[in-house]
């Protein structure tokens, strides 16, 4: 294994606390840990440097620099060691940008995540399901549409709360089934896995694929737009994925929303694990209460 430098520090921005920046050949490196018990299986850092691999130079990724499967039986933790990007994290910007009142900038930057997003979307697969091994292989997916997925994952909701849920639900999926292309999916897109030069706005590296898959193309475009809804950030997304893959911008976004109820859903049933999950909670009650995918929460 590579000599790491003496110290490792957590990076910021995560919830996981698996992801540290470290030292090789002098040069600054990011170290991922995959503990034992991954939910992924031993399997989960040859996955992702296997996708690391097939998107590098079509977008901005790290370099795989050392992979180490895990191990359950023994107790060693997975390993993955890229190169460091540089940049600012998106998320912060999406911040600055806000507080300036710079609509010009919101929109530019939109215009950059939105191409990323678009060019995932041009990455076909041939079926939905998740990457299994180093060849990424694609497994499958539970069977059910999206009401199923309310009433398995929000059991514990009251039933007075999940039925009105599980009407937006099936109304989003048949929305969702107009759609039958598959693509590359990072499924984790949103500005706080993206790096951003703080001048250009352009997107400089792209983080974090542990939840990469193959699925619907407007996943991520869902993900880009579920928190951050300036309406210049949106107009620079919707703008710059219609202009690789058309569609009108209201009906882009109404599958973009659709399609983020999955992983909303996903994420409410999580509840109390982190800030996102807790987030995520508060607007999935209120796309519920108002039966609508697009509904924000009042006190938001």
């Amino acid at each position: 294994m590579s000599d790491l430098g003496p110290t490792l520090q957590p990076l910021a921005g995560g919830h996981s606390g698996r992801t540290f920046l470290g030292e090789v050949a002098g040069d600054r490196a990011v170290v991922r840990l995959y503990p034992p018990g991954d939910p992924r299986g031993d399997a989960a850092p040859e996955v992702d440097q296997a996708v690391l691999r097939l998107v590098r130079g079509l977008l901005p990724v790290p370099e795989v620099l050392e992979g180490r499967r895990g191990d359950a039986s023994t107790g060693r933790p997975g390993l993955l060691v890229t190169s460091w990007l540089p940049g600012e994290r998106g998320d912060l910007v999406v911040e600055r940008l806000a507080a300036a009142g710079d609509t010009d900038g919101l929109r530019r930057l939109g215009t950059s995540t939105g191409g990323v997003a678009a060019a995932l979307a041009a990455m076909p697969e041939l079926r939905p399901g998740p990457f299994v091994d180093a060849e990424l292989t694609v497994g499958a997916f539970p069977d059910g549409g999206l009401d199923e997925w309310v009433a398995s994952r929000l059991a514990h909701w009251p039933e007075a709360d999940r039925a009105p849920l599980a009407e937006v639900a099936r109304d989003a999926q048949d929305l969702l089934d107009t759609v039958q292309r598959v693509c590359l999916v990072h499924s984790d897109l949103n500005p706080k896995n993206l790096l951003v030069d703080p001048d250009t706005l352009e997107v400089t590296g792209v983080l974090d694929w542990e939840f990469a898959h193959a699925g619907h193309p407007w996943t991520d475009l869902g993900n880009l737009l579920r928190f951050d809804r300036d309406p210049a950030y949106v107009d620079g997304v919707l703008s710059a994925w219609a202009s690789r893959h058309g569609g009108a911008a209201d009906a882009l976004l109404d599958g973009a929303r659709s399609a983020d109820l999955w992983a909303l859903v996903d994420l409410a049933a999580r509840e109390g694990e982190n800030p996102v999950a807790d987030r995520s909670t508060v607007l999935l009650r209120a796309v519920a209460e108002a039966g609508d995918v697009h509904a924000w929460p009042r006190e938001a």
